[in-house]
């Protein structure tokens, strides 16, 4: 069964920084794409970063870019969202995704971690 868990979300200080971990068990980590999304209640969810199997594509929304930076472990199936310099329209819901191209049904999500930005 695959599990994907999110970790580190919380209330921060517009400025502040946190760091979302998001650790994978139930598949072969080092195949997937690895995706961080949001959502805001009412809207839908939107794509934050996402990081392929080797580290060797990775992609921004233009919204975070030169803010958050997402990066893996494969020897420890993890994969980390560092949110920099955040931004009252940053809170949102953040979840996991692992999805691996070419094979129909494999892709996988966490049950989110709530990330709060406001003084």
């Amino acid at each position: 069964q695959v599990q994907l868990v999110e970790s580190g979300g919380g209330l921060v200080q517009p400025g502040g920084s946190l760091r979302l971990s998001c650790a994978a068990s139930g598949l072969t980590f080092g195949s997937y794409y690895m995706n961080w999304y949001r959502q805001v209640l009412g809207k839908e969810r939107e794509l934050v970063a996402r990081i392929s199997s080797r580290s060797v594509t990775i992609n921004y929304a233009d919204f975070v870019k030169g803010r958050f930076i997402i990066s893996r472990d494969n020897a420890k199936n993890t994969v980390y969202l560092q949110m920099n310099s955040l931004k009252p329209e940053d809170t949102a819901v953040y979840y996991c995704n692992a999805k691996r191209s070419g094979y129909p049904g494999t892709d996988y999500w966490g049950q989110g971690t709530q990330v709060t930005v406001s003084s």
